[in-house]
């Protein structure tokens, strides 16, 4: 029984400071002038290249019809520009502007500041237990079922 307790323990923590980091980064998102769903969908554009709207609609899980709302924000900023496909007039696809690679630059540089700055809050020996911790837990995440 103690076993399940701890158990349920570290899947409540875990939810906790998976909150607290998105909490975190709506914040930076909010510092460049976009929104966490806006961010999101930059961060899928950064990974995969140009996709049709439909694709960045299953990858975050909203309609096709909120995602293009998101695009045409994103649009009106300069972050990202609609391209029409040239075998099938039809099918439009979101890519990333020149304006947006800068952005990316500024934004990993800006989480870095964000991390150290967080980290520095606690001790040297702080730091060597959530180390410790998290890899355990993707060891643990990592391990075939058995």
């Amino acid at each position: 029984m103690e076993s399940l307790n701890r158990s349920i323990e570290v899947g409540r923590l875990f939810r906790e400071v998976i909150s607290l980091m998105h909490q975190k980064m709506d914040r930076v998102f909010e510092s460049m002038g976009i929104t966490a769903p806006q961010g999101m969908i930059l961060s899928i554009l950064i990974k995969k290249g140009k996709m049709k709207i439909s694709e960045l609609s299953e990858q975050i899980f909203l309609s096709n019809s909120t995602v293009s709302g998101i695009i045409d924000r994103l649009e009106n900023q300069g972050i990202v520009e609609r391209e029409r496909s040239m075998d099938d007039k039809r099918v439009v696809y979101v890519k990333l502007s020149p304006k947006a690679d800068e952005m990316h630059k500024d934004f990993h540089q800006i989480v870095e500041a964000k991390w150290e700055k967080l980290i520095k809050k606690g001790t040297q020996e702080d730091l060597e237990k959530i180390l410790e911790g998290l890899n355990t837990l993707k060891r643990l995440l990592s391990e075939p079922k058995k």
